[in-house]
């Protein structure tokens, strides 16, 4: 669990808990439920980006870690294909 994720869910968490504080303000009337129940929302959006953006870096990170392992492979495979010229070369010369 990366720190985008946790910051995340934490912010989920509280606009939840926000906009459920806002329903009761509302329920009792005592008063300026809306703005704990805009903070609530715009906490639980702004969680929300951060959980998916946390998913995004993940996917991304496999991606780069599959083509890193691709291109080191085919550096192995040039490099044996040069080894092999090489043999090849000097075993013509003689």
């Amino acid at each position: 669990m990366n720190k985008y994720l946790k910051r995340g869910l934490f912010l989920i968490i509280s606009g939840v808990a926000l906009n459920i504080l806002g329903y009761v303000i509302k329920r009792q009337e005592w008063g300026l439920y809306g703005w704990a129940m805009i903070l609530g929302t715009i906490l639980f959006g702004i969680g929300f980006l951060f959980a998916f953006y946390s998913v995004v870096r993940k996917v991304e990170y496999k991606g780069l870690k599959e083509e890193r392992a691709a291109e080191a492979e085919r550096k192995a495979q040039r490099k044996a294909e040069r080894k092999k010229l090489k043999q090849q070369r000097e075993f013509n010369m003689q």
